[in-house]
């Protein structure tokens, strides 16, 4: 088996104004026979992919592979580039592929384009023809158009958010692509729509109603034999596009029954679809309301109590964060005088460079974050004692970032007293535990942690915590989505335009 593999991947706030050109996909790029050593062995899509590829001994053909996380819209020419690249490899190999693996996010747009993603996912197709198998690995969060199922022989999206089964969705996309290849199963992909979306902090899969949707999903593949997989996508409610909202996506074997073609009732993919997109609307409510938010002065007020006679630490969840600069929480911990508080990974290369040329042990005065739009709070004034100025980079520990490279670039830590700020240069959430582990510090150690995440902290901070407290924002991932100006979205919509 000769299996092609690649990745492009990006969730993109629409309303940011900040473009993610080709130079951010290209610090995390990776190509050739560098792809599979970078990949190997990681908590990634890719890892998936490669982990059952050489377990079955197929020839991997690793083309261009780029996972930029979350941030603004895609450039027109950055998508362009590797979409032309994907599609350029792949014809280079017409006739020699056996199949061919894909991870897309499913939200990623850009300033022209609501669904670039399908343009890849075409493209692709176009260029192996409609006979080579093409799986599909997606995030949970992606805002799937039903023609994806046109070009993509089968998709699947992870399971869960925290994202920890990141690696276990690209290995069931490629076991089914190899099974596909042995002749054991002839996969169908069917699509239905539920015009539901969420903001972020509600998308946690462990919070019912959402729990016990994903779980339906999982039923279906236990009660019928010709279900392969079912994937809930919870859609992202910060892409302003016209298929906005969850998607199901049920993959069925056409040899399940008669082994000529059809499975026991034809529409059997179909019709499991649809049930599940229904039962995410009759929950719609429940759904919106599955993590309640606090006001900013209220919440950090109620955190620092708890945190004067917990014996652990308390975090505080500053959720609407969509570019790690956001200041509010920052600005309101200082104004509020707290103590043994830490905010870690405020991203601003500008603060980091100037903190650091300081040096280890000076006395600074650093204005800091909030410069990605006006939305971001602007830039808080520290004044404090330099703990650390340098690069930094380091492999990844936790669930979701196991084995990958991280780079913070130039960083400093900033102690004023009572708020310890790691400032970062390169974009990277704090979801696990490195913040403190690269460092030298414990969690355990400080009364209030201040996040900038949504559902991924919670992997790893569920347990380490004695309290978590959401607070809301004016940043632009809000839980109140009316708020949000937008142009795209079609009538019917829960909760941006229906009731």
């Amino acid at each position: 088996m000769r299996v092609a593999v690649a990745g492009l991947a990006l969730e993109s706030v629409s309303f940011l104004p900040v473009e993610t050109g080709r130079e951010g996909f290209e610090r995390l790029a990776a190509r050739g026979p560098d792809l599979v050593a970078r990949l190997r062995g990681t908590a990634s899509v890719g890892g998936g992919f490669l982990e059952v590829l050489e377990d079955a001994g197929a020839e991997v053909v690793p083309l261009v592979y780029a996972d930029c996380s979350a941030a603004g819209p895609a450039s027109d020419a950055a998508v362009d580039a590797y979409r032309d690249e994907i599609a350029s490899g792949l014809t280079a190999q017409a006739g020699r592929l056996d199949g061919v693996l894909l991870y897309l996010h499913g939200a990623m747009t850009t300033p022209t384009r609501a669904a670039p993603d399908l343009e890849i996912l075409a493209a692709a197709r176009a260029a192996v023809g409609p006979r080579v198998p093409l799986m599909v690995a997606l995030d949970l969060h992606g805002n799937l158009p039903l023609a994806m199922a046109e070009h993509a022989t089968a998709l699947f999206g992870f399971h869960y958010s925290p994202h920890t089964d990141m690696a276990q969705t690209g290995a069931r996309a490629a076991r089914c692509l190899v099974r596909t290849l042995q002749g054991e199963i002839a996969p169908r992909l069917s699509l239905a729509k539920a015009p539901v979306t969420l903001p972020s902090i509600c998308t946690a899969t462990g919070l019912a109603p959402l729990r016990d949707i994903v779980a339906a999903g999982f039923a279906l593949e236990r009660d019928h034999a010709a279900v392969l997989d079912v994937s809930v996508f919870c859609g992202f409610a910060y892409a302003d596009v016209p298929d906005l909202g969850f998607t199901v996506a049920v993959v069925t074997d056409a040899k399940a029954a008669d082994g000529k073609g059809a499975d026991a009732d034809s529409g059997l993919g179909g019709r499991l679809a649809r049930d599940l997109a229904v039962r995410v609307w009759e929950a719609r409510r429940g759904l919106l309301a599955a993590a309640p938010v606090r006001d900013l002065a209220g919440g950090a007020r109620d955190a620092l109590a708890l945190a004067a006679t917990a014996s652990r630490p308390v975090v505080l969840l500053e959720h609407a964060d969509r570019m790690g600069d956001s200041t509010w929480g920052l600005r309101e911990l200082l104004c509020q005088g707290a103590r043994r508080a830490i905010v870690p990974y405020l991203c601003d290369p500008l603060a980091a460079a100037a903190a650091a040329s300081a040096g280890q042990g000076a006395r600074v005065r650093v204005a800091v974050g909030g410069r990605s739009s006006e939305r971001a709070g602007g830039p808080v004034t520290l004044e404090g004692t330099v703990r650390f100025a340098g690069p930094k980079a380091y492999t990844g520990t936790g669930p979701m970032r196991r084995g990958r490279p991280i780079d913070l670039g130039t960083t400093a830590l900033v102690d004023t007293g009572g708020v310890l700020v790691s400032i970062i240069s390169n974009p990277v959430a704090a979801i696990d535990l490195d913040p403190f582990i690269q460092f030298g510090l414990r969690p355990e150690d400080f009364g209030v942690i201040l996040l900038r995440s949504k559902t991924h902290f919670r992997a790893v901070y569920e347990a380490v915590a004695e309290a978590i407290v959401i607070i809301d924002t004016p940043d632009w991932g809000p839980a109140d989505l009316t708020t949000l100006p937008y142009r795209n979205v079609p009538p019917g919509v829960f909760p941006v335009t229906a009731l």
